[in-house]
């Protein structure tokens, strides 16, 4: 016997379908992406040729950073909770200098591929990811304003990158849902 399959299909509203996915929106996405790989770029950069990121102490600063969110973890509020503090204290410290280096080269590595528009959903993804940890870590800083700016990013990715190297490769490399390459 054979099931029946029911697909339900929602439209987007058109005023998302035009932010979102219309090629006219191009240059405005093109301008918050370089913004937001601009920022990256300069964070990843300026950790790359610092010894306590990638150098011969490497894992210091990350290490100094991670103490200062533990202390942000008492009080009434405390901007640090504590299922996060538990994964600083057990996983993030002792692995201190794995971190540095994957912060440093995943900060110029994703301010790189927005630069470039290339597989800019997924380059902003984990630009999220890593403002998602710098904030439950307790630093504000500008990590708001990209994370807000990244998860718009993941929402225009199919024209997000159209003024970049996506224009390209996307259509060659596809998209797993639609049952081509990828």
């Amino acid at each position: 016997m054979k099931s029946l399959t029911y697909v339900t299909h929602v439209p987007e509203p058109p005023f998302a379908r035009f932010l979102f996915a219309n090629p006219k929106m191009a240059w405005f996405w093109f301008i918050v992406r370089v913004y937001v790989g601009y920022e990256w770029l300069l964070s990843g950069w300026g950790k790359l040729g610092n010894p306590a990121w990638t150098g011969d102490n490497a894992g210091t600063a990350v290490t100094g950073f991670l103490k200062g969110a533990l202390a942000k973890t008492s009080g009434l509020h405390p901007d640090v909770t504590s299922w996060y503090a538990a994964f600083i204290q057990n996983f993030a410290l002792p692995n201190a200098e794995t971190f540095s280096y994957l912060i440093a080269y995943g900060e110029t590595a994703v301010g790189i591929a927005l630069i470039l528009g290339l597989l800019t959903g997924i380059a902003a993804f984990f630009g999220t990811f890593l403002n998602l940890n710098f904030l439950f870590a307790g630093t504000v800083s500008i990590n708001p304003v990209l994370l807000f700016l990244q998860l718009f990013l993941i929402m225009a990715w199919r024209i997000a990158g159209w003024h970049g190297l996506d224009k390209w490769v996307l259509p060659k490399v596809g998209v797993p849902w639609a049952g081509n390459k990828f």
